[in-house]
């Protein structure tokens, strides 16, 4: 204990204090410099766990590969409304408004005659009086076509359609009456006698005089009741048309014939 009061020694005792000094210097130092250490690396990890969850860099997201196609490729419902409609419209005023014409007919040899609707935007043809003001259609004006069945069941009376449209800028009439627009009948492959026409002795051998609104089509029909004709009245073959392919034919003044085949079925 004596030694460390009075340091023993070669050098002066105050040097060897002097070192003491130093060393215990030296220790509190270090003792600060681990406290220093400990005390910020606690800090650290209690201010990292005191974070919010998610507070955190966002992980990125890496977006798929887009599509090319359209996102909705149907109206809700899974159908076209406005395409339905439009297709039944069509095709049933054109059989309705067909039948009915024919059965208010009266003109043609045992056959019935009318105007209908066709089931290609054609209007029913109003039926005019002979002394209406409205023109005659003109042959430039006025485009016929025939149109017919490919195929009759047994029993059924053919139909035989004529399709007027007027290209012109005003309305104009023309005559469908049995004599005007003169509907044929032959059997194919024969020696072309006529088995049936229109002109043949009708009951009504007056004009039918129908209204063509401008740049409109109107369709003006023709049923056959099968049975043979003979001209001027004359006294037909007996019997009715049997099973086969025939020719049928239309003709109006100024218009070019139309031509249509179709087929009588077996019974």
């Amino acid at each position: 204990m004596g030694s460390l009061r009075n340091p023993i020694g070669p050098l002066p005792s105050s040097i060897y204090w002097r070192r003491r000094a130093v060393a215990a210097m030296l220790i509190v130092l270090l003792a600060l410099l681990i406290a220093w250490v400990v005390t910020s690396g606690g800090g650290k990890g209690n201010m990292d766990d005191s974070r919010p969850n998610g507070s955190g860099p966002a992980h990125s997201i890496t977006p798929g590969p887009a599509s090319s196609g359209p996102a909705i490729s149907q109206q809700p419902g899974g159908r076209d409304d406005s395409d339905d409609s439009g297709a039944g419209g069509g095709s049933g005023s054109g059989a309705d408004a067909g039948s009915d014409g024919t059965a208010d007919g009266g003109s043609g040899t045992d056959a019935g005659s009318g105007s209908g609707s066709a089931s290609d935007g054609g209007s029913e043809g109003q039926q005019v009086p002979v002394g209406s003001s409205i023109p005659d259609c003109t042959s430039s004006a006025l485009q016929l076509t025939l149109r017919t069945k490919l195929n009759y069941s047994p029993g059924e009376n053919p139909k035989f359609e004529l399709i007027a449209k007027n290209t012109s800028s005003s309305a104009c009439k023309a005559d469908f009456g049995p004599k005007s627009a003169v509907v044929t009948v032959t059997e194919a492959g024969g020696d072309d006698d006529e088995v049936w026409s229109s002109k043949d002795c009708p009951r009504n051998a007056g004009s039918v005089l129908l209204e063509v609104p401008a740049g409109a089509t109107i369709v003006h029909t023709v049923e056959w009741d099968r049975k043979k004709s003979a001209p001027k009245c004359a006294t037909p073959p007996a019997g009715a048309a049997g099973a086969g392919t025939y020719l049928v034919e239309a003709k109006a003044p100024g218009e070019p014939v139309q031509r249509a085949s179709f087929v009588l079925a077996k019974d």
